[in-house]
């Protein structure tokens, strides 16, 4: 992007005007990360307060009939169906960076029940799908970032980003479903 960018700039005779605006652009990136350092600390303390009250474990009781049929062969007292949980979880909260840890522990669980250590278990595969198709009910990294942008009205994402969380999601389940099928046929 950066190359593109110079590219353009020199072709449009505006290289000046892109060299003085990149110190300006990089304070104002590091002043909105460390913006969002409280914003993501708010949301942290939020769930762990959710995780403490129990709402985290009513969302994974909720979620457990789905994930046992996405997940047949995880048994269910394992602690990779917990992990896999709470990663989701904190994934719809919009938290995907407090997701990150949960996830590499819901792999490491994941890869005790692996057969094969050489290659990822389907089981592996699907939940890796699931994470990168960004499953969000809120949010919260976006609204914080549009609201230190200037945004009037940030929440008015959270219905498209709803949407877009379905079909991304239900898209990329249905796909890992079709491929793993095909790869055992």
């Amino acid at each position: 992007m950066i190359l593109v960018s110079a590219c353009a700039a020199m072709l449009n005779g505006r290289v000046e005007y892109m060299v003085s605006h990149i110190p300006i652009n990089a304070n104002r990136a590091i002043e909105i990360s460390i913006s969002l350092i409280g914003v993501m600390a708010f949301w942290l303390g939020l769930v762990k307060i959710a995780e403490d009250c129990g709402v985290v474990a009513v969302i994974a009781r909720l979620l457990r009939p789905i994930l046992t049929k996405l997940f047949p062969d995880i048994p269910e007292n394992h602690p990779a169906m917990g992990a896999i949980t709470f990663s989701l979880v904190s994934n719809m909260l919009g938290l995907n960076n407090a997701s990150i840890p949960l996830s590499i522990r819901a792999m490491q669980a994941l890869q005790t029940l692996n057969t094969d250590p050489a290659r990822a278990s389907n089981a592996m595969c699907l939940f890796l799908v699931i994470t990168s198709s960004s499953v969000q009910l809120l949010p919260a990294t976006a609204i914080a970032a549009l609201s230190k942008a200037g945004s009037t009205d940030p929440i008015k994402i959270i219905l498209t980003t709803l949407l877009a969380t379905i079909c991304s999601t239900v898209g990329a389940i249905m796909a890992c479903l079709v491929l793993q099928r095909k790869g055992t046929s």
